[in-house]
Formats: C-alpha cells, structure tokens, sequence
C-alpha cells in the first residue's frame, strides 16, 4: 500500500514565483504545441521541437476519445495511465501533454530542503476544443488503479538508508509526499507534475564521508608509523644487547694477559713458553 500525505508550504515570494512560472510554462507549452499541430489526429503522438531557450526540455501531445480513456488507458513516456479514469467535466475528446522538463526541472520547480534525484515530468488534460485564449484545463479522476510514473533514470546516492520520496506538485504550490513502490517507480490519483527527491542531509552526508575515513586514515597511518619505529628501536637494541654479551662471554673463555712495565708505560704480555733446548746426539735424529 502506498501512502501519501501532503506539506502544503507557507507562500513567500520564491514560492509564488515558482507557481507562477510553472503556470506559465504550462500555457505557453500548450499553446506552442498546437501552432504546430494543425490538424491532430486521435490516437496519434505528436512529439513538439521547443525552441531553444526551452533545450533538455521534451514534450508531446496526443489527443484522445473519452470513451476509450475510460476502457483502455494510455502507456505513454514516463507515465501508465490505468482504464477506468475519469475526465470531468464530461468531453468526447480532449487533449494530453506530457513535459520532461529535464536538466531545467529545478528552474521551475524546488522541494524545501529537498534535492532531484529524476527530472521533473508531467501531464495535464486540455479541452481539445479550446482556443487559445480560454487554453482550459480539464480533471482527470483515478477511480481504478492509481497512475504510475517511471523514472528510468534514478541518480541513487550511493550511501545507505537513503529514502527516496516522490513528489507531485499542485496547482495552488502544495507539495505532495509519498513513499516510491520501486527505487524508480512512483504511484498517484491525479495529473500534475511528478518527480523524485531526496534530503539535502542525505546528501551531505555522503559528501562528508570522504573527509571522514580520510581523518581516520591518516590517524591509522600515523599510528602504524610510530610502533614501526617502536618494533625497529626494540629490534636494534636487542640486537646490539645480544652482540655485546657474545664479546663478553669470549672474552671471558680466553686467557687473560699479564702486565709487564716498559720504561713508564705498562703493557699486556702473555706468558712466555719456551720449548726446552735438545742437545745433539747421535741417537736423536
């Protein structure tokens, strides 16, 4: 079961410019549109070249029965509208336009505190009988299955406990919360604009780790170092202990020399051995 709930925002100055710039963007869309759609078609998918102050932007139209609304649906872009959905007030045929706002979704749109994680997309139903003057807008009422959105591409942060949160903006700049079905897949009982969002201390927080293991890296470093020089400093006395104690214990094996005076000076001297004379003879050889 999917659950919403609604935050609706306190109106400051940012806030009415975004609802109004989202307005607009809306009307000009449509109308833009339909200069260049002459004479649409039913069933068919118009896909509208903007102009460039509009680029990363995509858009397209289809105009649809009523009737076959109701019992079919309609699977198109980002978006799988179930049979059994309502437009009010009654038509026989109307129109939808689908946006991706795409790199430019925060240029319209921002969540307080929050941060896109998928572009901005979005549908709205017009009366295909409209003129451009009256550009009027129709409801689209969920009484089946909710819509689904899908984003295909989902930048998921790649620390833990992430919550990702769908998002659909109002028309009055009330923003509406709920919990994602799958990582890139969000469920809704209205038309509007719709995209995926995460908290900018979420995001912070994976920014900080890097400092973090980099403190403790160094400290672990730091610390390796200094018993290194602890087990060398060891190692080396040790060493020259055992090499002083083996000259010791030689020195103490081998036969100690005498002293002798020379003049002013005292001298060692060994004990003098000396091999007896042999006199000749003849049975000596």
């Amino acid at each position: 079961m999917v659950m919403f709930y609604v935050v609706i925002y306190p109106c400051n100055v940012q806030g009415e410019k975004n609802i109004y710039k989202t307005d607009s963007l809306d009307s000009y869309i449509r109308d833009y549109s339909f200069k260049k759609i002459l004479q649409p078609q039913t069933g068919r998918v118009y896909n509208i070249s903007l102009p460039s102050n509009f680029s990363g932007m995509e858009v397209s139209v289809v105009r649809l029965r009523s009737g076959c609304f109701w019992n079919q649906g309609m699977n198109h872009s980002f978006f799988q509208i179930p049979p059994r959905v309502l437009a009010w007030p009654p038509v026989t045929m109307f129109d939808i336009v689908y946006q991706n706002l795409g790199n430019q979704s925060a240029t319209y749109f921002n969540v307080p505190n929050h941060t896109f994680v998928a572009p901005v997309v979005g549908f709205s139903a017009y009366y295909s009988n409209s003129t451009e003057a009256e550009n009027r807008k129709i409801m689209l009422t969920v009484m089946g299955d909710p819509i689904e959105v899908h984003f295909p591409n989902v930048e998921v942060p790649e620390y833990k406990n992430v919550r990702l949160k769908c998002v659909r903006f109002g028309n009055n700049g009330e923003i509406e919360f709920s919990n994602t079905t799958n990582k890139n897949i969000c469920s809704f009982h209205s038309q509007g604009h719709f995209s995926i969002v995460v908290p900018f201390q979420e995001r912070e927080t994976k920014k900080s780790r890097p400092w973090k293991w980099c403190v403790i890296g160094f400290a672990v470093g730091v610390v390796a170092f200094v018993l290194l020089v602890l087990i060398v400093v060891v190692v080396y006395k040790f060493f020259v202990a055992n090499t002083i104690g083996k000259m010791e214990r030689e020195s103490e094996k081998s036969e100690a020399l005498g002293l002798i005076w020379i003049g002013a000076s005292k001298m060692p001297s060994a004990t003098t051995i000396r091999t007896e004379p042999v006199l000749e003879h003849s049975s000596v050889p």
